[in-house]
């Protein structure tokens, strides 16, 4: 055997095999990675009402999720807005109220969008609904938002009836900042119509906006009160305008600090 076949088989022999895909009927929620699915361990995300502050979206979602897990018409959806305003923990956490009631329906998380031909072709053919993750979405190249803006509207690469794209962002449009920074696109204008066809294609938008005061506040309590811990409305606060900024996110980062200088963990 020459040298270099027997070292491409003893180093065949050292890697381990690749772990088979996860049952795609078994898990509440999965990753796609390396063109396989792979179960989600622990998938506990927060019960839907300790969301606070927007309570229109989250009826909006479920009652979409229902359908979908009944095996009924339902919507791809785009939630944008603000950082830290509880977009991906709504995800999660409204495919797990839709779980909880039953409903055949499990969330698959991928991070490429060059992805999703494979993955349709390997949920087509189960029997229960799949929400597909695409978290904090970011489209730079005109040529992205094609693709994209192909799938939602049945192209070459159609999803599935029992599949539905939940794609997060923090813009409206799915624009980026400065349209010049896309050398590849001849005309400015047409980036720009690229990105807002593509978040035309969603049949559901929620966005969520920047929480006064009152609703930071109002969501610490909320997981003050979940967890037995005292709140200071005035520490609270100061924590927010240290970071510059008041969300669910920083809420749940206060509660944290919190519960660790009361001996806790949560």
């Amino acid at each position: 055997m020459d040298p270099l076949d027997r070292i491409a088989a003893a180093l065949e022999r050292l890697s381990p095999p690749p772990l088979p895909a996860a049952d795609a009927g078994a898990h509440p929620a999965y990753r796609w990675a390396g063109g396989r699915l792979a179960a989600t361990r622990d998938f506990a995300p927060v019960p839907l009402d300790r969301l606070i502050g927007i309570d229109r979206q989250k009826a909006v979602l479920v009652e979409n999720l229902e359908r979908l897990a009944q095996g009924f018409a339902a919507h791809d959806v785009l939630l944008w807005g603000a950082r830290g305003t509880g977009k991906s923990a709504l995800v999660k956490s409204a495919v797990a109220a839709v779980q909880a009631k039953g409903g055949a329906l499990a969330l698959v998380e991928v991070a490429a969008l060059g992805d999703l031909p494979a993955l349709f072709a390997a949920l087509a053919v189960e029997k229960r609904g799949f929400a597909v993750f695409v978290d904090d979405l970011g489209i730079d190249a005109p040529a992205e938002a094609r693709a994209l803006r192909s799938v939602l509207e049945g192209g070459a690469e159609p999803r599935p009836g029992n599949v539905r794209l939940l794609v997060t962002a923090n813009r409206r449009h799915l624009q980026p900042r400065d349209i010049a920074e896309q050398e590849s696109a001849i005309n400015p204008r047409d980036s720009v119509d690229d990105h807002l066809a593509l978040a035309d294609r969603f049949g559901l938008s929620l966005g969520f906006h920047a929480l006064d005061q009152d609703g930071y506040l109002a969501i610490v309590r909320a997981y003050a009160d979940a967890y037995g811990l005292p709140v200071d409305p005035d520490l609270a606060i100061r924590w927010s305008t240290q970071r510059g900024s008041r969300s669910g996110r920083v809420a749940w980062q206060y509660i944290v600090d919190l519960a660790g200088r009361h001996g806790k963990n949560i």
